[in-house]
């Protein structure tokens, strides 16, 4: 099975910029298809970003697309989250989870692997 280590995050002010990182072992990022999600103070775990098996497709949360990018290297066993024009609604917990049918898939309940979470704050 995979481990995921996430690295990453911070505090930045509104309109700045963030990278996340997600670190894959155990078994090659290329054999998942893998998201990230992101969890704000008294609220449900969403969807942000996801990446199909082969990263042939990406699909993205309406309040993130333009400003966020999924990508992966699988030469590195990497998966990364830009985060551009960062505004404080986006000031959450982000995880990054891997999804072992490799569909590209919303559903936090689809992904059986997961990252141990890093804060974001963005001050306004």
């Amino acid at each position: 099975q995979v481990q995921l280590v996430q690295s990453g995050g911070g505090l930045v002010q509104a309109g700045g910029s963030l990278r996340l990182s997600c670190a894959a072992s155990g078994r090659p990022v290329s054999m998942y298809a893998m998201g990230w999600f992101r969890q704000g103070p008294g609220k449900e775990r969403e969807f942000v970003a996801g990446i199909s098996r082969g990263a042939d497709r990406t699909s993205y949360a309406d309040s993130v697309k333009g400003r966020f990018t999924i990508s992966s290297d699988n030469a590195r066993n990497l998966v990364f989250l830009q985060m551009n024009s960062l505004k404080p609604e986006d000031t959450a917990v982000y995880y990054c989870a891997a999804d072992r049918s490799g569909l590209l898939t919303t559903n936090k309940v689809d992904y059986g692997y997961w990252g141990q979470g890093t804060q974001v704050t963005v001050s306004s």
